[in-house]
C-alpha cells in the first residue's frame, strides 16, 4: 500500500460516516484532503474510444471530490468499500481486468457501490507544478463487491496468529536491531465516527504493523535471513491489508445478513 498517496483508506471510512449520516460531506472532504491532499475524480485513460466503456461514469475534465460524491450520492450512492490488493492477491477486487490491474499497481482502490452498479477510483500522485501536490483519483467500472471478505472479528484472528507467527520469525534471525518507526501511523489512518469500537482497535493495530513492515524491509538482512523470516512476513502483509479492509467494512455489518 504506497505511503505517498494514503487517500483510499480515509475516503471509505469518512465517506461511509457520511453516507451513514454521523457526518456532513464537507467534513468528510475535509478528512479526506488532510490526510493526502487536495483530491480529484476524472476519467481513466485507456487505449480504446470511451464510448466503448458504457459502464464508466462520464466525467468531463477533473472535478473535485466533493462534487463528485455529492453527484454519485444523487445517483444512488450507497456505501463505498476499500480495496488493498497486492501481487497475487486481489483483495476486494471482483473486475474487470483494466480496473484490477491499475488497482494492483496503485496497491488500493475504492469501490463506490451504486443502486445499480459499482464503480472504481483508483489513485495517483496529481503533480500540478513545483508547489501543488494532491491526488487524482482515475474512474473505472468496477464488478460486483465480494462476499468473501473478512467480518472485523475474523480479520483480528488473523491479525493476531501472523501476528504471533512473523515475531517469532523475527526474533529468531540474527541481523540489524529493528528501528522503532519514527510514525506509527500510515495509509490505514484513522477511523471515523459510527464505527464499532472493535473496528478502531484493530485498524489502530494494523496500521502499526504496517510500519513495522515497513521498518522490517529495510533492515539490511541477507538474503538467507529474509527468507528465514520471509514467508512469516508475506502472511502478516496479507493480515494487515484484510484487517485494515475489514475495519473499514464494519460500518455496515450490525445491518447485513
Amino acid at each position: 500500500m504506497p505511503p505517498e498517496s494514503p487517500v483510499s483508506p480515509p475516503l471509505v471510512a469518512w465517506g461511509n460516516a457520511w453516507l451513514a449520516g454521523h457526518v456532513g460531506l464537507d467534513e468528510a472532504v475535509d478528512r479526506v484532503e488532510t490526510a493526502a491532499g487536495p483530491t480529484v475524480v476524472g476519467a481513466a485513460e485507456t487505449p480504446g474510444p470511451p464510448a466503448e466503456s458504457p459502464a464508466v461514469d462520464p466525467v468531463a475534465g477533473d472535478v473535485p471530490l466533493r462534487a463528485y460524491l455529492a453527484g454519485l450520492r444523487s445517483d444512488g450512492l450507497t456505501e463505498l468499500r476499500l480495496a488493498l490488493p497486492a501481487p497475487g492477491d486481489p483483495l476486494g477486487l471482483s473486475g474487470p481486468p483494466a480496473f484490477n490491474a491499475a488497482a494492483v499497481e496503485a496497491g488500493q482502490a475504492v469501490i463506490a457501490v451504486l443502486s445499480d452498479r459499482c464503480v472504481g477510483l483508483v489513485p495517483s500522485p496529481d503533480l500540478r507544478g513545483s508547489s501543488y501536490v494532491g491526488v487524482r483519483l482515475a474512474v473505472h467500472p468496477s464488478g460486483p463487491v465480494r462476499v468473501d471478505l473478512p467480518s472485523v472479528a475474523e480479520a483480528e484472528r488473523e491479525l493476531s496468529i501472523a501476528m504471533r507467527s512473523a515475531t517469532d520469525a523475527l526474533t529468531s534471525v540474527d541481523g540489524p536491531a529493528p528501528e522503532r518507526p519514527d510514525r506509527l501511523g500510515g495509509p490505514g489512518g484513522e477511523l471515523a465516527p459510527g464505527y464499532p469500537g472493535r473496528a478502531h482497535r484493530v485498524s489502530a493495530l494494523a496500521t502499526r504493523l504496517d510500519a513495522v513492515l515497513r521498518v522490517a524491509d529495510e533492515r539490511g538482512l541477507t538474503s538467507g535471513q529474509i527468507a528465514a523470516s520471509g514467508e512469516a512476513l508475506r502472511e502478516l502483509d496479507r493480515a494487515v491489508r484484510r484487517a485494515l479492509v475489514a475495519a473499514h467494512h464494519s460500518i455496515f455489518e450490525p445491518v447485513r445478513p
